[in-house]
């Protein structure tokens, strides 16, 4: 088997993750789902922390889907007041370590207090400029795409792939480099669907609970060996690259 180039070798610039399996790590242990879920708050942390160190400038995290509410009412429950209880807990270390937090989604149907603490988290840390942590809270890949196309119509503008670029829920920071999915399902389950149209996957069995620093280095390393061809392909892109002229 052929080496895999070093996992700090090419560092994705924006990281976007669905963090899935806690209800699964939490069955496999006979626990309530919500257990599961808190552990992957602790997941969470350690790969806030691992991006930091490897100086990703965009994590993008799938936490809460708007099909999500769906599921059973004390599982949303206790998904809602894990959210504000890691809030109060976790934004002044992120605010210390130079973190901008943005919370992409669709604020209808949260309670106040959810409202409230989310935008007490922006607010605090808006000047902040080492790493933007997207946290998708309520939100949809088809929603994202809707909601920018009325923003389109509202402004008495043609939609155009400009300008659902501009108006999409991720316009501030672009579009993923690299999204990883956890728990072994292969879908990308409505989420991101506009931004990931040259996004590179990688999938792993891994359950978010279990997610590590080694499990997000081999990631890197896998998506250092790839080759981001955007339509072109490798002829044009060597030669893209070296300055040369396709048409020379």
């Amino acid at each position: 088997m052929a080496n895999l180039p070093s996992p700090v070798s090419c560092v994705p610039r924006h990281v976007a993750i669905v963090m899935d399996g806690n209800g699964r790590w939490a069955k496999k242990r006979h626990l309530p789902r919500v257990a599961g879920h808190k552990q992957g708050v602790d997941a969470l942390r350690r790969t806030v922390r691992a991006c930091l160190e490897r100086d990703v400038q965009v994590l993008t995290v799938f936490a809460f889907s708007s099909e999500n509410w769906s599921r059973p009412e004390d599982e949303v429950s206790g998904l809602m007041n894990l959210l504000v209880m890691a809030l109060s807990r976790e934004v002044p270390k992120l605010s210390k370590n130079g973190v901008r937090l943005h919370f992409p989604g669709d604020s209808h149907g949260l309670s106040s207090r959810v409202l409230q603490g989310l935008q007490k988290a922006e607010q605090t840390t808006v000047h902040n400029q080492k790493m933007v942590l997207n946290v998708c809270f309520n939100y949809g890949g088809r929603w994202d795409i809707a909601q920018a196309a009325r923003q389109l119509v509202a402004q008495g503008r043609e939609i155009t792939e400009e300008g659902l670029c501009e108006t999409t829920a991720l316009a501030h920071v672009g579009d993923p480099d690299l999204l990883i999915r956890t728990g072994g399902e292969m879908r990308i389950s409505n989420f991101l669907l506009w931004q990931c149209a040259y996004t590179e996957l990688f999938f792993t069995p891994c359950l978010w609970p279990d997610f590590d620093a080694a499990e997000l280095d081999r990631a890197f390393a896998d998506f250092a060996g790839r080759e981001r061809r955007f339509g072109q392909t490798s002829d044009q892109l060597t030669m893209t690259q070296s300055g040369a002229s396709p048409h020379a």
